[in-house]
Parts: C-alpha cells; structure tokens; sequence
C-alpha cells in the first residue's frame, strides 16, 4: 500500500544496487488504487517509479482493485505476453528458466462483471499449460511458476466470519476450480498474496503432503509447493494464524517483509524471506531441487 509501506524502502535500495531482474507483486495495489478519486493510485505510482523505471514490474489483480470493473488496474498498468499482446488480467512471460504465468482470481468472486471471462481465463490456462509443456519449451524453460492474489491453501483468517470457500477450508473456491489443472500440468511454485503474513506450504495436492522424502522434502518433491508473500505492508492490520494449522503448512510469519525469489539455474530454485521489522533479516528459506519437471515429475 502507499501508506505504511514498509518493505518499499529496502526493495527501492535493492534495486537501485540491481540486485533483481522484475518485482512479482501479487495483487491489492496502492489500497487503493481508485481511493481519494484516484490520488492513492498516483501516489502509490510515484513511489515505484525507481522501481518500475529499471525493472518489469510485473502484477496481477486482487479483490482491492475491483472498483469500476477493475479499471483503475487495468488502465495504469500494461501486462505484455510472449507474443506481444497486452491482457492484465491473464498472461505469462519468461524470465530465465522460469516461465510465469499470471492470472486473475478475482473473475470467481466478482460475477456480477460477468461469468464468461471464468471460461475464457480458464481455457487460456489450459492452453498456456499445454503449450508450456511441449518438450521444446519445457526443456528451455523447465520451471513453472504461477502468480495470483487468492491462495488456494492458507492457515490464517481476518476479522470477519470465514465463508466456507475461504482458503482455511477444504472447499476453498481456488483450490476448487484450479488445484487439479495445475497439478496435472506440473506447476512447480505457486505464488499468493491476500492474506497480511507469510505462509511457506510443504509440497502439496488435496490437502495430502508429496514430500520428496523425510530428510530432503523439497527435493524431487511430487506436488507443487506455494508460499503466501501478502506482508510487505499496507494501512491494514495482519491476518491471525489459527491454532492448529494444516499438515501441509511448513513455515508462517507475521513480520513486514518480502519474498526473494532466485532461479539459480534449470533444477535448483531458492526462495528467502526478508524480515523488515528485524532489519532485513532473512527468516526463512526454500531450496527446491527438481531432477525432472513437468507431470512425469509427480510419479
């Protein structure tokens, strides 16, 4: 948010010492963007212009940004795909071995704009998958991270009453209508926001734990892995943890702070949480090991 943004100092410094190739930021920009007659958006705009002028600043929506059918989001930023095309709610880039694709999970929440773009994200995924994994551009690009705002798993609630497709509960919408298409095309990293902390799962399908084994679980694992980054900070207090989080739920924190995120090469990829509050410390770590990637991975 642009008030009480306090990771934005350090990711200015960070970037202006080109520590990072693109900034991922996984929806619920500026609080809001459309607030103040659009003068939050400015602001908040102003503020990542020592970012966004070096680096792809690379975003997907939230549910904050749904005012006027999203148009705020849509009109300041613009959200480019590999072949050119310009679509803010769906698209994919690479970056390295990585190729990332970003998508609304908004279009399930908010049908009153209407239900056909479900169908159309939907069916853009699956192709975007299937294309994904053609031997000659998972051989390029053998990593598959997907970023959106709602997750699909979650072990922390608001201060309001939890519906029951809420990302605490089995039948969790996201997790619903997406968990099984990306499984089946082999998604290595899934990357959320939403919730106010920071959440690190073990590898996991249909709330089951596929640890690749005991002693190294995040080598050769066979289900995806996701990690919740929503604490970089904003005008809203963070979300509670519940009491008896899920088997699947590895790591969780409520410190101000950031995700790294380092593609080392095609079989190692490292993940790091950065504590604000605590000077930039770093107070947790992910080093995924994949001899293989794609579907054949999981079995």
């Amino acid at each position: 948010g642009s008030k009480n943004a306090r990771s934005l100092p350090q990711v200015q410094e960070e970037v202006q010492r080109g520590l990072y190739d693109a900034v991922l930021h996984v929806g619920d920009i500026a609080y809001n963007l459309d607030s103040n007659n659009a003068r939050v958006g400015d602001e908040f705009m102003r503020q990542i212009e020592p970012i966004a002028a070096r680096i792809p600043y690379q975003v997907c929506v939230g549910n904050h940004e749904k005012a006027y059918n999203f148009s705020n989001y849509v009109n300041r930023f613009n959200m480019m795909n590999q072949d050119g095309e310009i679509n803010n709610h769906f698209y994919s880039f690479d970056i390295g071995p990585a190729h990332i694709i970003a998508f609304s999970t908004e279009f399930y929440f908010y049908t009153k704009y209407g239900s056909a773009q479900i169908a159309n994200q939907y069916n853009w995924l699956e192709n975007e998958l299937k294309k994904a994994n053609l031997p000659e551009n998972r051989i390029k690009h053998p990593w598959i991270i997907t970023m959106g705002h709602r997750p699909m798993y979650c072990s922390s609630v608001g201060f309001i009453i939890q519906s029951r497709t809420h990302c605490t509960k089995k039948d969790s919408k996201i997790r619903k209508v997406l968990e099984d298409l990306f499984y089946k095309y082999g998604v290595d990293l899934e990357i959320w926001g939403h919730q106010h902390n920071y959440e690190r799962s073990w590898p996991v399908y249909n709330s089951k734990v596929y640890n690749g084994s005991y002693d190294a679980p995040y080598t050769n694992p066979k289900a995806p892995v996701h990690i919740i980054t929503g604490s970089a900070g904003c005008k809203e207090m963070f979300n509670t943890f519940v009491r008896n989080p899920g088997e699947w739920s590895a790591a969780r924190f409520s410190d101000y702070g950031f995700t790294r995120l380092n593609i080392i090469n095609k079989t190692h990829l490292y993940t790091e949480q950065v504590s604000v509050d605590r000077n930039g410390t770093v107070i947790d770590t992910m080093l995924l090991i994949k001899d293989k990637h794609g579907p054949e991975a999981w079995l």
